[in-house]
């Protein structure tokens, strides 16, 4: 096992470096860098540990559509408006939620590596830090997605 941090801003130019790697956990903090991801992920058969962070609330989840389950364009079909999501050093971040949904998704990924437990295929964490409370939301694998639902029709070929 070996972990490669991958610290360039991705592009589509060099977005191939996902499809040599068995799991890829992204934390980037805008839309089109985790659609970028996802796609290649999906596209590529690439299990993703997907965390985002925003103020107060970050949430997890495992994207994987090779094994049957939903990706982040399943939960997130159409990219807010660039108004409406603002970057963490926009909105500003409480400083101990990095750390909290870090070590939330390096445990997604342990389980995906050793194959304990069940990891949040389809399903999201939602960590409000504010509140103090967890909440888990499951979410289905969408027919019409314009990512994995192309991923999907091929693997039943």
């Amino acid at each position: 096992m070996e972990v490669i941090n991958f610290t360039e801003r991705l592009t589509v130019q060099n977005s191939e470096i996902i499809t040599l790697h068995d799991l890829v956990l992204d934390g980037s903090d805008n839309f089109d860098t985790r659609n970028l991801v996802n796609s290649v992920c999906a596209d590529s058969g690439v299990p993703l540990v997907s965390g985002a962070i925003s103020q107060w609330e970050g949430q997890v989840t495992v994207a994987d559509p090779a094994r049957g389950y939903p990706c982040l364009s399943c939960l997130f079909p159409v990219q807010p408006d660039r108004d409406s999501a603002l970057t963490c050093a926009e909105a500003g971040v409480m400083g101990a939620l990095p750390g909290i949904i870090g070590t939330i998704m390096a445990s997604e990924a342990i389980k995906m590596i050793v194959g304990a437990g069940q990891p949040l295929r389809g399903r999201l964490l939602i960590f409000d830090a504010l509140w103090g409370d967890f909440r888990v939301v499951e979410y289905p694998q969408n027919s019409a997605c314009k990512v994995c639902g192309v991923v999907r029709k091929h693997a039943d070929e």
